[in-house]
């Protein structure tokens, strides 16, 4: 046992070494240690894959992305015991691959009746020609000759719809004086996946707190309904999931269950005063439906009766993939932190080595320096390198011995659909389906699919899978952080971090074929505010001069924006705020004030071209961070960056056109999404006047175009697809102006307002083709202090929006009057119920406001045919220092 004073410096060392640490995400869960101080924080971040070698096949297919948005705090309810959070949203988008192929397969040769071409990349289901030793061979595009052995393989890339997924969690944690315990549970939601989890963990101080254990168990259900819609589906041979796939408004659903158990256990040492070692171990079970339904394997059949000879003939078709049904991995991991004290800077080492009953070892090996420069600012270079040998049963693709089944056919030639009752249909020769007496049925009222001929299962191995994730490959990868403090417990950050993944990266050599290789990058920033650190005390003079600043009697609703100003007395506010709204009409749409029937919306709402679908719904989520700063007392300066993400579902209107046959139409029954930043916000505030009880204030801002209206369904056929609906952008895609007036008053516990602001576009058009409608809209409001720090408070709203002017100048599905300009903008009255809170001292966010508002719809007279608004939840945090 040390003396008091050696524990003292130890320990003021490894608090020294944790905050260190701290500066690079995710080296807390690592090291085991408690945040000792309240914080909350927001992140963007941006995954971004570059395009893949296909050997120049033709390939018109974004990359694969995805823009991330968190939110998260910690928060001490009482001494003991701590409350954390999380809420991220991300949204996905792009190509990927789902299967690979001998090159030999794509379209370097001639493309023959028959053959199935689906989206840009060698999709195939096709004949292969092939050698004695069954090596692909190559023929000339024009003759159709050999030319001899191509052994290259590519990757078959797929999209689907974007998805965004939604993942909220918790953790509670008690603090003894030598130990914490900890229960953590969340719940992760995305359109084919969802996943309930939760855990217990733990940690004990010891050795003077120079040492701590720690170890934890969690426990994760997850439910699989993958919608199998990707523009790989027609590819894709099913035999192997009937039993689990079912159908759902034309869409093949697979429904199945995964369970993780994960436990681990580790030890965190101070070594000297000026380094710490981390030790690590974890282990994992996996059971239940472990493949990913949106990945498959080419299997080249092979005749087994063919004349023998040099040149054979194989036919291409893809299967899904077939993982085992269980997985246990285990790891150990090893950091070690050095404090630098000339520099005082740290340096981070770190080594994980993990291996699973799949086959695959991996290896990771990292070091980061953190290193402080003054001012507020720290930088933080890194280095990353990864490495895994590939899975026991990962094949690029896989040979059988045996005459491929297709889809069966009756005498006539016809194929032969089932339903889950086992009555037959048939395609005729204008590809409807029909029933035995040769009429013409609803395909989604009968629920069929297509009768595949089984083939022989046990000439394939027990489990495949061509995925890239489980091949052999390395990534080296080099970044960097920079992060700011720009005054006490207020800090913004920002990263870069460039990924090479390849096959001749894998340690020892042997990866994977280069047709696997590409890069990608990962860029972030955050805003993270400490709440411990900012200077919660007031001087009595500003308290007096600015009483309406620090009483909940006097704070606004929370769905209004550019309503109140800053003295420079306090010149900086942080803020988030969030925004939810939905229209609902599952069954009749809005046509002014009054409900339309579906065969009046076909006749009118497309102009003359008869309109398929109308949404059933549409839901928006909207995140915004807001910084605000008051260099005198007369000017605010605001900046507010967003991230949306919208969510549509469709529904087939009654009395439609019929479809054109064999033309695919991207119908979304099943839902779609788009996301990413939206437009961002700068605006000034500028005083005219400051009466006691009295004040006014003009708003002057622009809207910035850094939300995209580009968008586009992925394409799946010339008549499909094309640019998203117009309210499924992210931004208007023009400079905006934002000018408001707004006028408050208060009286002891009394408060009231009014405002006028709107949005005038200040381009003609934006890169699609089109403007959105001006915007005016005027409120009044009244507010009753309940306490000191509770408010209540209600409003009404009008809102005037007009049409979208011009149209898109790229192709759109027009599939129903969401894709119209004609049908947008309105007039709106609402009516709003507020809750505010100036939180008191001596409660946990002691100075902060939080605020919420629910608007709820009071009459919508809509221009053309528009879905009813349902109401809208504006729930926003902000602070001033």
């Amino acid at each position: 046992m040390g003396s008091p004073g050696k524990q003292s410096s130890a320990h003021s060392a490894l608090k020294a070494l944790t905050s260190a640490a701290l500066v690079l995400p995710g080296l807390l869960e690592t090291s085991g240690l408690a945040a000792e101080s309240d914080s909350v924080g927001v992140q963007y971040s941006r995954y971004q894959e570059g395009e893949r070698d296909l050997f120049n096949v033709k390939n018109s297919m974004d990359p694969l992305q995805v823009d991330t948005f968190r939110l998260n705090g910690d928060i001490g309810l009482t001494d003991r015991l701590r409350f954390g959070f999380n809420f991220i949203e991300d949204v996905w988008s792009g190509a990927t691959p789902v299967a690979t192929a001998p090159l030999a397969a794509g379209s370097n040769r001639p493309i023959r009746e028959g053959d199935t071409i689906v989206g840009a990349s060698p999709m195939l289901n096709r004949p292969v020609l092939l050698d004695a030793d069954l090596n692909p061979l190559q023929l000339d595009p024009l003759t159709g000759e050999v030319l001899g052995v191509e052994s290259r393989s590519v990757h078959v890339l797929a999209t689907a719809s974007p998805e965004a997924r939604r993942q909220g969690d918790f953790n509670l944690e008690y603090e003894w004086d030598n130990a914490a315990l900890a229960i953590n549970g969340g719940l992760s939601v995305e359109r084919d996946y969802e996943s309930a989890f939760g855990g217990l963990s733990g940690r004990w101080d010891f050795n003077q707190k120079l040492t701590t254990l720690k170890g934890g168990v969690s426990y994760t259900d997850s439910d699989i309904t993958a919608v199998l819609d990707s523009d790989a589906a027609p590819y894709i041979t099913q035999v192997d999931f009937q039993d689990q796939i079912s159908f759902k408004s034309g869409s093949e659903i697979l429904r199945e269950e995964r369970s993780d158990f994960a436990a681990n256990l580790g030890l965190t040492q101070v070594v000297t005063k000026y380094s710490l070692i981390d030790i690590n171990l974890g282990f994992t079970h996996s059971s239940g439906y472990l493949e990913n339904p949106y990945k498959a394997v080419s299997v080249i059949f092979v005749d087994p009766d063919q004349p023998s000879g040099s040149v054979l003939s194989g036919d291409v078709r893809a299967l899904m993939e077939n993982r085992p049904g269980e997985r246990n991995q285990g790891t150990v991991g090893v950091k070690w932190v050095q404090h630098i004290k000339p520099l005082d800077a740290a340096l981070h080492f770190d080594y994980q080595f993990s291996r699973d009953d799949w086959g695959i070892s991996a290896h990771t090996f990292e070091a980061d320096w953190v290193q402080p420069l003054g001012g507020g600012w720290t930088i933080a270079p890194r280095i990353r390198y990864y490495s895994q040998n590939d899975a026991d049963f990962y094949r690029p693709y896989l040979f059988s011995f045996q005459r491929f089944s297709e889809i069966a056919r009756d005498d006539r030639g016809r194929e032969i659909w089932v339903d889950d009752r086992g009555q037959a249909f048939f395609r005729d020769e204008n590809f409807n389906l029909v029933d035995a007496d040769g009429n013409v049925v609803d395909e989604n009222a009968v629920n069929a699919r297509p009768k595949i001929q089984s083939f022989d299962r046990d000439q394939l191995p027990d489990h495949f899978s061509s995925d890239h994730r489980l091949s052999g490959f390395g990534t080296l990868s080099g970044g960097i952080t920079v992060s700011k403090a720009f005054a006490p417990g207020v800090t913004l950050e920002a990263g870069f971090e460039y990924y090479s993944h390849a096959g001749s990266l894998k340690l020892g050599g042997g990866g994977e074929d280069a047709f696997a290789d590409f890069n990608y990058f990962v860029a972030d920033a955050a805003l993270t505010v400490d709440l411990e650190s900012l200077d919660f005390s007031m001087p009595e003079d500003h308290h007096t001069q600015h009483h309406h600043h620090h009483h909940a009697s006097h704070l606004v609703p929370a769905g209004l924006m550019y309503a109140h100003m800053m003295p420079s007395s306090t010149p900086f506010m942080v803020g988030y705020r969030f925004n939810y709204s939905r229209r609902d009409g599952p069954k009749k749409l809005l046509h002014g004030s009054n409900t339309a029937s579906d065969r009046t919306v076909v006749a009118d709402g497309c102009k003359d071209i008869g309109c398929r679908f109308a949404p059933t719904y549409m839901d928006m989520y909207m995140h915004m961070v807001e910084i605000m700063y008051a260099p005198t007392d007369w000017l605010n300066l605001m900046l507010m960056p967003q991230f949306m993400s919208m969510e549509m579902n469709l529904r087939e209107l009654e009395g439609r056109p019929p479809p054109v046959p064999e033309v695919h139409e991207h119908t979304g029954i099943v839902g779609h999404t788009t996301g990413g930043v939206g437009d961002t916000i700068m605006a000034s505030m500028i005083r005219l006047f400051d009466l006691p009880g009295h004040h006014m204030h003009l708003g002057l801002g622009i809207s910035a175009p850094t939300g995209a209206v580009d968008l586009e369904f992925r394409r799946i056929a010339q008549q499909d697809g094309g640019l998203e609906h117009f309210g499924m952008q992210l931004g208007s895609g023009t400079w905006d102006f934002l000018p408001s007036l707004t006028y408050t008053g208060h009286h002891e516990r009394w408060s009231w307002g009014a405002q006028v602001r709107g949005t005038v576009r200040l381009q003609d058009e934006n890169e699609s083709g089109y403007r959105l409608g001006n915007v005016f809209q005027s409120t009044v409001w009244g507010g009753y202090g309940m306490t000191d720090w509770l408010q209540l408070s209600v409003r009404g709203v009008y809102t005037a929006q007009g049409k979208i002017v011009g149209d898109f100048n790229a192709f759109n599905g027009r599939a129903g009057p969401m894709d119209f300009p004609s049908n947008y903008g309105g007039y709106y009255w609402d009516v709003g119920f507020g809750v505010n809170a100036l939180i008191p001292k001596g409660w946990p966010l002691a100075g902060n406001t939080l605020r919420f508002e629910w608007l709820q719809p009071l009459q919508d007279d809509v221009n053309g045919f528009q879905l009813k608004r349902e109401g809208a939840l504006t729930a926003s945090w902000n602070y001033a220092f």
